[in-house]
């Protein structure tokens, strides 16, 4: 089935009911061209991505043909203009059908999320203002025109991902623009992307490296001086393709910079929320955990035997236990992402702490349930169950809010104040 026959297909439930959850008439229609896409067409070739350890190539195309690469492109640059519960509840239906695919697609989006509405909340000069606006055009028209794809290499291996001291990549600056040196590790997209939004740390001559001073910008895949290395054979989130990203002298021009000067330290001091990008990736596993378990007992999964399990009051139970778990799952997270917005409250910040933590722990929880409730036949690689427990897995490792980060921030910030101490 193509993307053409999307209409003629009967589509799963959605993840959040547009009216029980209250979303516009814009979330619940990205929602539902997700559902669309993923049913038809990435989930039937999720086992071979991660079979092959292979970019989703064919399943980025389809995004493009039907509008979702420039999900958070605003409306006058030719996007579907959605802030960030749209992308997010969105990309928990993508995640759903391919966990590789919708963990990527976070990192491409998040070039025009942070670029456009979380840019458009922060503090810019005038100029700044509009040579912001200048250059994110020029990013936006070769998505939106050419289905261009955005990486964001993050983790270097330290602990500069986890925002506690500087990018050690650097940006030097040159005439004319700006010359690019590191290491990015785990790098999403490598050797698949078109452009590595880099975020890295100014140069400045006799002074010392400053988060303040981290730069995002974007890297042409060709430019000379990329590199791809390593290979990539991981548990989980095998299509992901995360090799290392080296750039030697890597110059890109004035216009490479996706925010200018100070603003990403801004972000990610006032925007908190911009971190929770990865988690509707496991949602949508976990979502998809507990579809395939009711389908399993309900035998309407072929080749796996002509008996109903569901009459078996331990299977019952279990699947009750189940469908609890990811409720409460569910509405943590909704509440969390709807309260995403510039200098959230004190709660608000420890409630997305707290839904990130429970996405990320439940989603494999839930996976090592069904594996459990459906039995032995699970585990086999010809079903979906056991790649959506090794892509769960991988969840709470993930930079910048890991499951440990999130529970220290927790306990820390719950007990003291800004700035307070025992001393």
């Amino acid at each position: 089935m193509t993307v053409l026959d999307l209409d003629t297909i009967d589509l799963d439930q959605p993840i959040f009911d547009p009216e029980a959850f209250r979303l516009s008439d814009k979330e619940a229609e990205l929602n539902a061209r997700a559902r669309k896409i993923g049913q038809t067409n990435f989930a039937p070739r999720a086992a071979m991505y991660d079979r092959e350890a292979i970019f989703p190539t064919e399943n980025y195309r389809d995004m493009h043909e039907v509008g979702l690469l420039g999900i958070c492109v605003p409306e006058e640059h030719g996007g579907a203009g959605a802030h960030f519960r749209g992308y997010a509840t969105t990309a928990a239906e993508i995640g759903r059908y391919c966990g590789s695919t919708a963990l990527t697609w976070n990192m491409h989006v998040c070039s025009c999320l942070w670029t456009g509405p979380l840019s458009d909340d922060l503090e810019m000069s005038a100029d700044d203002r509009e040579e912001h606006l200048r250059r994110r055009a020029m990013h936006y028209e070769r998505i939106i025109d050419k289905g261009a794809i955005y990486a964001q290499p993050f983790s270097e291996g330290g602990a500069a991902a986890a925002g506690v001291v500087p990018f050690s990549t650097s940006a030097k600056r040159v005439y004319g623009g700006w010359l690019i040196n590191g290491k990015k590790i785990f790098a999403s997209l490598s050797g698949s992307a078109n452009y590595y939004g880099v975020l890295c740390g100014e140069m400045k001559p006799g002074e010392r490296p400053s988060r303040r001073d981290t730069m995002y910008i974007a890297v042409p895949a060709d430019a000379e001086g990329v590199k791809v290395v390593g290979d990539w054979d991981p548990l989980g989130m095998r299509g992901t393709v995360s090799r290392t990203l080296i750039f030697e002298d890597v110059f890109v021009d004035d216009d490479a910079a996706l925010m200018p000067r100070g603003v990403y330290y801004q972000a990610a001091s006032r925007w908190p929320h911009m971190f929770m990008t990865l988690s509707p990736t496991y949602l949508g596993i976990a979502q998809a955990a507990v579809d395939f378990t009711v389908r399993y007992l309900r035998g309407e999964i072929p080749n796996t035997g002509p008996e109903k399990r569901r009459k078996f009051p331990t299977k019952q139970i279990a699947l009750a236990q189940m469908f609890v778990m990811l409720q409460q799952t569910k509405a943590l997270w909704f509440q969390a992402v709807t309260e995403a917005k510039a200098d959230p409250s004190k709660e608000q910040v420890l409630r997305a702490y707290a839904a990130q933590y429970t996405v990320m722990e439940n989603a494999n929880e839930l996976c090592q349930l069904a594996i459990r409730t459906c039995g032995g036949q699970s585990m086999l690689k010809t079903l979906p169950l056991e790649r959506l427990y090794r892509d769960s897995r991988c969840g709470s490792l993930m930079l910048p809010w890991t499951a440990e980060l999130c529970l220290d921030r927790i306990g820390r910030e719950a007990l003291y104040k800004p700035g307070e101490t025992d001393d």
